[in-house]
């Protein structure tokens, strides 16, 4: 019996959710006196899961799982927790994470607790801390089904190296028609050097900006910080910027380490989508801009002035640190 964990790859390199997944996995197994195994899907490297306290990964190569399938993909999750006899399955909360999690709880008649932000406060029963209310509350779930499934929130465990000799094996699991019912004829993906779901910091920017001419600033900003550029609704229905660069209730969640919001002014369905950053950052020049009461850290001001001096600022310091 071993703690499964699904590490979700994308063209064959595994994202950072992955190993925050096998890290938690790891937490979870030191606390029930057992092992980690890990599924990966059409990896091309799975050395790297050994870091996070992976002790055997079950590799799956199938050209037919080259594009994510959630029916597919809970199927091979499910035959490799009952191949390995888990009792707890541990996923992220990536978009793809959220789509086949139900599945996969109906295929292993599982009870599933997704946004786990600790690890279970007790392993017998198996009770585990999750936000709630949109990240505005914790509440303790107990999973009394024999598989439990956890789903672990983005950036709330963070990665922690606990080095294993993992083995690999060959896994192939048996795919049925019914798997692959949902044809999935084109994908189209956001074009940034770095996405909103895999970004650790994210600059946004709303209609304060006044028009797409401007949101060079914005761009400049996530470029010296290594962030993602992202937008209030607003101003993607304008189409100022793509759908995808949406955040909030109805658009992506964000959970980022650092938010930096611009010209936002923060309605309610905004900070629902945010809510989970660690660190959230705003800059506007309305003292009275809601904004502000959900902020680590606010700056009154014109975006015009402060966006290109903060910009400047931080070149600076990263050339005399370098």
């Amino acid at each position: 019996m071993s703690v499964l964990v699904y590490t979700e790859s994308e063209n064959g390199k595994f994202k950072k959710a992955a190993f925050e997944a096998a890290s938690y996995a790891k937490g979870i197994a030191d606390k029930m006196d057992t092992n980690v195994t890990a599924v990966s899907v059409n990896a091309e490297d799975t050395s790297d899961l050994g870091k996070y306290g992976v002790s055997k990964v079950l590799k799956v190569n199938n050209d037919k799982l080259q594009k994510f399938n959630a029916d597919a993909y809970a199927d091979v999750i499910a035959q490799a927790a009952k191949n390995e006899d888990a009792k707890v399955v541990v996923i992220g909360q990536t978009a793809n994470d959220r789509y086949l999690a139900p599945i996969l709880a109906v295929n292993l008649e599982a009870g599933y607790a997704p946004n786990a932000v600790a690890l279970p406060e007790s392993t017998s029963p198996f009770q585990v801390k999750r936000n709630a209310f949109t990240n505005k509350a914790f509440n303790i779930t107990e999973i009394s089904t024999d598989v439990k499934i956890v789903g672990l929130a983005k950036n709330a465990y963070g990665l922690k190296e606990n080095a294993t000799d993992a083995q690999e094996e060959s896994f192939e699991p048996n795919l049925s028609e019914e798997d692959f019912s949902i044809n999935i004829e084109s994908v189209d993906k956001a074009t940034d050097k770095i996405t909103i779901a895999d970004a650790e910091i994210v600059v946004s920017g709303g209609r304060g900006l006044k028009g797409p001419e401007n949101w060079e600033m914005i761009e400049n900003l996530a470029e010296v910080l290594g962030a993602a550029t992202a937008c209030s609704k607003p101003v993607s229905d304008m189409g100022w910027r793509p759908h995808s660069e949406h955040v909030g209730q109805t658009g992506k969640p964000v959970a980022a380490n650092l938010y930096i919001a611009v010209g936002i002014s923060g309605a309610i369905q905004h900070l629902a989508g945010i809510n989970a950053s660690k660190t959230k950052v705003v800059i506007n020049n309305d003292p009275e801009a809601p904004f502000f009461k959900a902020a680590d850290y606010g700056v009154v001001g014109d975006a015009f002035e402060v966006v290109p001096k903060l910009t400047e600022k931080l070149k600076e310091f990263k050339a005399n640190n370098a």
